[in-house]
């Protein structure tokens, strides 16, 4: 197609266009939360684009810098509607609803079939390619969006958190597996630095069970916070967990284990040479470090 016809048509009939194009989006868009007047700005903006870059010369291939600015365009509406909850379909569409506007104007250029293939296919196959690349940059931000969020869960996923003076405690949550526990281990054996911590707890109440591989990173976590001068306690062992453990024939006999969370902290403190207050016990204050608790000690005394 003969880029200047085109370019003739949508500088003389863009208003015709516009608000015609914007007509056949309301009803997709209207329910993902958009505004007639933000989707008439978008159209508008995408319609100066295309004008632009016709005007420039442009061929119609979406590698030649000259049409960046509407690919750059195109991929910013597309990560707009992953945000917004679009479907791919209903961002893709729109740019191909763009075709049931434009193409009718086109129609008097073809007087035969050889016009129709020089002048009104070309544009026709530029709509699609464009309608195709804003599927594309949907897939891709949506991808990114969803390792972000697996990032973010496995981070709130494995929390080290430090409960008393030199006691750090991890509850684990959710189906275990090696690649998790590797990150478990890293985080945990990071924290033991950073505190100077002498006993980390390792609740697994939330993991409904462990296979080879996880229970034999659980013993090299243990081994390796041994190397750093800490030990751990492992709390929380359900029963199913228990007899996989037996019959994997892991040996959890040099570590030391506890019922529940409650009964960790108890030992922890115990190897630590650190204990609750009666006041704290009777009121279920939360656990002060050693240094508040000299502090509140000295001051009962003054």
């Amino acid at each position: 197609m003969k880029a200047q016809n085109f370019h003739d048509i949508l500088h003389k009939r863009k208003d015709e266009v516009l608000e015609s194009w914007v007509k056949q989006q309301i009803p997709i868009v209207g329910k993902r939360g958009v505004t007639p007047d933000e989707l008439r700005r978008q159209c508008a903006e995408f319609l100066d684009l295309l004008e632009s870059v016709m005007a420039r010369g442009a061929s119609f291939e979406l590698d030649d810098p000259k049409s960046a600015p509407i690919v750059e365009f195109l991929k910013a509406v597309s990560r707009e509607r992953v945000l917004k909850g679009f479907t791919p379909t209903e961002t893709a569409t729109f740019v191909f609803s763009l075709k049931s506007v434009v193409l009718p104007l086109l129609q008097p250029l073809a007087k035969s079939e050889e016009s129709f293939t020089s002048e009104v296919m070309p544009f026709s196959i530029l709509l699609d390619q464009l309608g195709l690349l804003t599927f594309d940059s949907y897939l891709d931000t949506r991808e990114e969006v969803i390792t972000r969020q697996n990032l973010d869960m496995a981070e709130l996923s494995t929390p080290v958190v430090k409960i008393w003076d030199g006691i750090l405690a991890l509850p684990l949550i959710g189906t275990l597996d090696s690649k998790r526990t590797m990150t478990v281990m890293e985080k945990l054996l990071q924290k033991i630095v950073e505190t100077t911590a002498s006993v980390a707890i390792l609740d697994i109440t939330g993991v409904p069970t462990v296979d080879t591989l996880v229970a034999n990173h659980i013993m090299k976590t243990v081994a390796a916070t041994r190397l750093l001068g800490a030990e751990v306690i492992i709390t929380g062992v359900s029963p199913a967990i228990a007899q996989t453990i037996v019959h994997l024939g892991v040996d959890l006999s040099g570590i030391q284990t506890r019922a529940t969370m409650a009964e960790g902290l108890k030992l922890a403190l115990r190897m630590t040479k650190q204990q609750l207050t009666d006041e704290q016990r009777r009121d279920g204050v939360q656990p002060l470090e050693k240094g508040a608790q000299t502090a509140n000690a000295q001051k009962g005394r003054s």
